[in-house]
């Protein structure tokens, strides 16, 4: 899945019975998507290894991209997400990866109001406390 930059419109009547187009961009989607998954204790990070490396980019510049580790198929109806999250250790994987399954499927829900097909957590690394220490003692001055 790949996030595209091709937003789909929906034509839906209000309840006040206005009608219209409602156009929902797929980088609206990802960002709702990595709020909700970020919410969810035990998820230290978003995104694989490389993804990551352009997020402390960013991080050093306090911005921060929401969508990363992130990827959405968004249909005319109907939206596809998978996830990929750094679980804080030590967490149990299982429950973690469906605590932000849910998170997102309800998110997106709520949020977007499209049906969700499904939401796929990957769990590609899990983050250590010493992983912290370690940062920090190569980051001192000498």
């Amino acid at each position: 899945m790949a996030n595209t930059p091709n937003p789909r419109p929906k034509t839906t009547a209000s309840s006040t019975g206005l009608v219209g187009k409602t156009t929902i961009d797929d980088g609206v989607v990802a960002k709702i998507a990595g709020i909700a998954a970020r919410e969810v204790a035990g998820v230290y990070a978003l995104g694989g290894g490389a993804a990551r490396v352009p997020g402390a980019i960013r991080g050093a510049f306090n911005t921060k991209d929401l969508s990363q580790g992130i990827n959405v198929e968004v249909g005319e109806e109907q939206v596809a997400v998978d996830v990929t999250i750094v679980a804080e250790y030590p967490v149990a994987l299982q429950d973690v990866s469906n605590k932000v399954r849910a998170s997102v499927y309800n998110a997106l829900q709520e949020y977007v109001g499209m049906e969700v097909t499904e939401v796929n957590v990957t769990v590609d690394d899990v983050h250590l406390p010493s992983d912290d220490e370690e940062e920090s003692e190569e980051t001192r001055v000498q």
